[in-house]
């Protein structure tokens, strides 16, 4: 992968992120958390198909992993070290 391919794949990643419902996601992923989709949107407290909409921008991105377990989708974070840009961004605010 050339230095251009990395630096447009770390911008795809951070413009997926870059929501505050899917940077709550991340946050709820972290510390190698797995959930499925019922966990996440009653957890924030919106509708099944927005929770989803966002968890699908997450998983193309390259951000999230999802696994089958029967009628679940179980998702985590691809690299737990996503975790730490949200714990920065919220460093640099204070």
């Amino acid at each position: 992968m050339t230095e251009a391919n990395k630096l447009e794949s770390a911008a795809e990643m951070l413009k997926a992120i870059a929501h505050p419902v899917r940077i709550a996601i991340v946050e709820m992923l972290s510390s190698d958390k797995q959930l499925n989709v019922t966990e996440i949107y009653e957890s924030l407290k919106i509708e099944q198909a927005a929770a989803s909409h966002h968890l699908s921008i997450l998983k193309n991105k390259g951000v999230l992993l999802s696994e089958r377990s029967g009628k679940n989708c179980i998702y985590s974070l691809k690299h737990q070290r996503i975790s730490q840009i949200i714990e920065c961004i919220d460093k640099c605010q204070h």
